[in-house]
């Protein structure tokens, strides 16, 4: 490094506290643009198949790997197999009944939930109306 570059370096990396300050800040739409939830900025209306797409879908798959298990389990106690296939599908088939039995009571207590938020968010635009209504008066 020459002398003449050191400067430059060190009123780089010896700015005042003041400039610190003056960083670009995030605003409310900005962060409202990242989040991942839904915020109350936007009113933009969610159809049902936006709002229920994730519960359906834990609920389907749930239902298929509970099925899937029903099957195995059968399987394992009507069919003639080897000692060790059926042993397997006695490890397997309860398994996929309990995993698949999860998801779908998952899927199911999410849609109360789901209904609940919409019913908060529905007054609490109400009330956000209303007290605008009032203050621009």
């Amino acid at each position: 490094m020459t002398m003449e570059t050191l400067p430059k370096v060190l009123e780089v990396d010896e700015k005042s506290p003041e400039a610190k300050d003056l960083l670009p800040s995030q605003t409310a739409s900005s962060l409202c643009i990242s989040s991942r939830s839904e915020s109350v900025w936007t009113t933009t209306p969610r159809s049902n198949w936006e709002v229920y797409r994730k519960p359906i879908v834990i609920m389907s798959v749930g239902g298929a790997i509970l099925l899937f298990g029903v099957v195995i389990t059968c399987l394992a106690y009507t069919l003639k197999l080897s000692k060790k296939n059926v042993s397997i599908l006695k490890m397997a088939g309860p398994g996929f009944l309990s995993l698949g039995l999860m998801m779908l009571v998952c899927g199911l207590v999410w849609v109360p939930i789901i209904k609940k938020k919409q019913k908060h968010r529905q007054k609490s635009n109400f009330l956000r109306s209303l007290k605008s209504f009032f203050l621009t008066r």
